[in-house]
């Protein structure tokens, strides 16, 4: 009876932070919003966004960049103060981020709200869900938990893109931040409640045959973060981190915009629809990890990942149709869902539990330093060129030489756990 009720608290703490991340994702439907700050600016009416086009990607740019970099200070926070208020400062801080550009057309203003408030706010919310969820499980079942919890986070954009391009056509874009700010401040906060850890000398106690299965693929040491700077590990995961998430937020961010030409207004399904393969990535990556090994499963992908780079050059254009938008959308999003529940499993595995939070924190700066490299170099080279092709062609070139390091990885993790 003790085993059924601990499992029902441990399902309820993954579901409250898959939902705080279902909240905390409006991150990628940032294209659903640049497009209206450009109609903006093209209207040229009064009190209309006066940006320079190169710079329309910058908030969502900070955003990521800042939310990564929060991970170290939110990750340390959560470690030691737990995740209900870890949680609670997140949805404060995303709150007042959307309500300030209630008030705005500055670049520099949303720059501070979009980039820095709320990518403040995503950070210290995104630190909270993992490690409470990780820690009433077996680590036998780290990939599948991992994978449910930032789910939410990938698959918000098949709610939040139709419900922000309603909301935009029918109010404006200000009114859709205030909408949102008040919305998501109330809703993290109430999920916060819902998050805690189990209890001291809780044991997620794993049958002999699993334990000693999982024995061989888990450190039994925690390791903090002044040693794993040390670890050759760390930085192969640090690069190919940056480099597989870099390349899918290069797509995410601008796939409304790609989407355009074929789909008219419809374009938010395209935003959907890659969250939609996102969230199943990140899935099917963490039931995979689980079953084959996280190592051959991060090199499958990053694989699939780079061929569909390559083949994106040749299919996107202006008269790609609607079809093939959705498809490689689709499997991008996958591709690109699959590294937030690899990397943060591989974190768990080589490093230990007690100091997750700000580990993990480090680890995840890759993808903000490359949400931000990636996304700000597409939109540079799409200003001065007109097309995504170069873009695509450096992400697929990178993904290749990751897919080599990824067997290192491997042969490191192998030498490490023994």
């Amino acid at each position: 009876m003790t085993s059924l009720t601990n499992r029902k608290k441990g399902w309820i703490v993954v579901l409250a932070g898959l939902t705080i991340n279902l909240a905390l994702g409006i991150l990628y439907s940032w294209s659903i919003f640049k497009d209206a700050i450009q109609q903006s600016i093209n209207s040229g009416e009064e009190g209309a966004f006066n940006w320079e086009i190169a710079s329309l990607n910058d908030p969502y740019a900070v955003c990521i960049l800042v939310f990564a970099f929060t991970m170290i200070l939110a990750g340390k926070i959560q470690d030691k103060k737990g995740p209900r208020i870890t949680a609670s400062i997140g949805g404060a801080l995303v709150g007042a981020g959307f309500i300030l550009l209630y008030f705005t057309t500055s670049y520099a203003l949303w720059v501070l709200g979009f980039g820095v408030l709320a990518g403040l706010g995503i950070g210290f919310g995104y630190a909270s869900a993992t490690p409470p969820a990780f820690k009433w499980f077996p680590a036998s079942k780290s990939g599948l938990i991992a994978g449910i919890v930032v789910s939410g986070f990938g698959v918000a954009p098949v709610y939040i893109a139709p419900l922000a391009t309603s909301l935009v056509n029918n109010y404006g874009i200000h009114n859709t931040m205030l909408i949102f700010g008040i919305s998501f401040f109330v809703l993290v906060n109430l999920c916060a409640m819902l998050l805690k850890n189990p209890p001291a000398g809780y044991s997620t106690e794993e049958s002999p045959k699993v334990e000693s299965k999982v024995s061989i693929s888990n450190s039994s040491k925690d390791f903090s973060l002044s040693q794993i700077f040390k670890m050759p590990s760390f930085y192969l995961i640090w690069f190919i981190f940056f480099i597989g998430s870099g390349a899918g937020l290069m797509v995410i961010g601008s796939i409304s915009g790609m989407a355009k030409s074929s789909m008219g207004d419809a374009a938010f399904f395209a935003v959907a629809i890659i969250a939609i393969g996102n969230a199943l990535g990140r899935v099917v990556a963490g039931f995979m990890s689980d079953k084959i090994g996280r190592v051959l499963t991060l090199f499958i992908l990053l694989i699939f990942q780079a061929t569909l780079m390559f083949l994106s050059v040749t299919l996107i254009g202006d008269n790609t149709t609607a079809m093939i938008i959705v498809i490689l959308a689709t499997l991008i999003g996958f591709n690109f869902g699959t590294n937030l529940s690899l990397f943060p499993t591989f974190t768990k595995a080589l490093w230990g539990m007690k100091n997750f939070g700000v580990n993990y924190g480090v680890v995840i700066t890759a993808w903000g330093v490359g949400g931000f490299v990636f996304s700000r170099l597409s939109q540079t080279l799409f200003a001065s060129s007109g097309s995504h092709n170069l873009s695509f062609i450096i992400a697929g070139s990178c993904l290749v030489l990751c897919a080599i390091l990824s067997v290192i990885l491997g042969r490191v993790q192998n030498n490490h756990l023994r």
